[in-house]
């Protein structure tokens, strides 16, 4: 009898697989862990902007300097509040007489270029000039091959003494006809016809002189000579090449660089201050290079006479006396033209004036040590300076740097202007050690490196030009100065 094979229990046979479960939800601990590492970031940051912003009275504190007002008194009015007077450096109005001066970017042009070439045809068998001599006008710079004119100069020169002998026996032909004609030996046509070969052996010979200065002019251009007085460039064609009277690149360009011009542009609202000033007598132009030094002076030639209308700009035109070849074609320099001079002008430093919703004003230090807010009108603007005409006297003092801290009542303390001297950069060696502190210790880490090196200290981030912050002591052991217990036993 076979026996029968087991079913599994009804349990097994119904079972089917899980359903996928939900993600299990996050620890409790995992939770607090983030929401803690938040919380400590936020205090940081929090603490950071709060040591930043109370730096200057930790500081004095720090360095043993007595604070100026408290929070609420005279010192603590400035805009960024805190108990110290706001260091500025200030500057005196006066009253002086101020150019007015309009800048631009000119080109410096040779006052002539000419491109020398051949006008003849023919070898070129001598160079007579070295490349960037100085030459006179007339001065030779190169002969060509003169052999075939000479040669046409001697046959032109043949022709009219053959010419001249035709002449001189068809005028004796002419003597006998009219001695004939007297005693009716010729008739009258041979005579007049003997008279009108006279005049065409005459022509004839007007035709052969003409031919003769013909071909010795293209003698002479055989020779080539400077056009001008200047300053020759570089060699185009060498000794021993075929020259002809069509190329287009020539032999060498001579530029005429003393006198020199300088092309310059400026808009078209300058044109009547300049109409005026030309109408008053010459106009001064200067070149200044980049130091703010003036390279040379000249005296402006004319303006163009029409405004370019898709710029609307005016083309200017200055000479310039050249000897000392300061100013070289076709470099850009920078132009300055006298214009016109404001007399008994109040004027202040540019950096003073500041702008705001009603307009220009500056920060005046008053007897107190104290600021005034005051609205200024302003004039005449250049670079440095600027013309108050209303709001200013002269001899009161403004405020030129550190204005951005301050408002109107603010106590501050006037310091002199930092101005940083300038060292050349210098070269060291960096030999071993910790940070590369090698050779004259100027490595990276090394305390004072700044003073060391000219520079002025830093102030902390965000303070305006001008200003300075009392810093703290270092703490033990920070970058720039190593505590003692590091060096090596038995080291120097």
């Amino acid at each position: 009898m076979e026996q029968t094979k087991a079913l599994p229990p009804p349990a097994e046979r119904l079972a089917l697989p899980p359903p996928p479960s939900a993600p299990e939800p996050e620890p409790p601990a995992r939770r607090r862990r983030w929401l803690g590492r938040l919380i400590l970031l936020a205090a940081l940051g929090a603490g950071g902007g709060a040591i930043w912003h109370y730096w200057p009275q930790l500081s004095a504190k720090f360095s043993g300097q007595p604070t100026q007002g408290g929070p609420g008194g005279p010192g603590g009015r400035g805009r960024f509040g805190g108990g110290l007077a706001v260091p500025v450096t200030v500057a005196p109005a006066a009253l002086r007489d101020l150019p007015v001066m309009l800048d631009a970017l000119g080109t410096v042009q040779a006052l002539n270029t000419i491109t020398v070439r051949s006008q003849v045809d023919g070898i070129l068998v001598e160079v007579a000039f070295t490349e960037g001599q100085e030459v006179r006008r007339g001065d030779v710079l190169a002969r060509i091959d003169q052999r075939t004119y000479a040669a046409a100069l001697a046959q032109a020169e043949a022709k009219l003494a053959q010419d001249q002998a035709v002449l001189a026996n068809s005028r004796l032909d002419l003597q006998r006809y009219v001695d004939l004609s007297r005693s009716n030996g010729a008739s009258r046509q041979q005579l007049d016809t003997q008279r009108a070969l006279v005049a065409q052996n005459e022509a004839q010979l007007q035709a052969d002189q003409a031919a003769i200065d013909t071909a010795r002019t293209q003698l002479d251009f055989t020779t080539i000579r400077s056009p001008v007085d200047g300053r020759v460039g570089l060699r185009q064609v060498d000794q021993g090449n075929l020259v002809r009277s069509g190329d287009a690149t020539g032999l060498v360009v001579v530029t005429q660089v003393d006198p020199i011009s300088v092309l310059f542009t400026l808009p078209q609202q300058d044109l009547p201050r300049i109409v005026t000033a030309m109408r008053e007598g010459p106009v001064q132009v200067l070149v200044v290079a980049a130091d703010g030094s003036t390279r040379a002076t000249g005296t402006l030639l004319t303006p163009d006479n029409q405004v370019d209308q898709t710029t609307g700009t005016i083309k200017l035109k200055a000479t310039f006396p050249n000897p000392n070849r300061d100013l070289w074609p076709g470099a850009f320099v920078n132009v300055r033209m006298l214009v016109a001079t404001i007399r008994q002008a109040t004027t202040i430093p540019l950096v003073a004036v500041q702008r705001g919703p009603d307009g220009p004003y500056a920060f005046v230090l008053k007897a107190d040590n104290t600021v005034e807010q005051r609205p200024i009108a302003t004039g005449f603007i250049n670079a440095t300076d600027a013309v108050v005409t209303r709001g200013i006297q002269p001899d009161e003092r403004v405020v030129t740097s550190g204005a951005l801290r301050l408002n109107a009542g603010a106590e501050v303390q006037v310091i002199e202007p930092v101005v940083p001297a300038y060292v050349p950069p210098t070269r060291t060696r960096r030999q071993g050690g910790p940070g590369g502190r090698g050779g004259d210790g100027a490595g990276r880490g090394a305390p004072n490196a700044g003073a060391a090196s000219g520079e002025a200290p830093r102030g902390p981030r965000g303070a305006a030009p001008g200003d300075i912050r009392p810093s703290g002591p270092p703490a033990a052991g920070t970058a720039g100065q190593r505590p003692a217990a590091a060096s090596p036993a038995g080291a120097p």
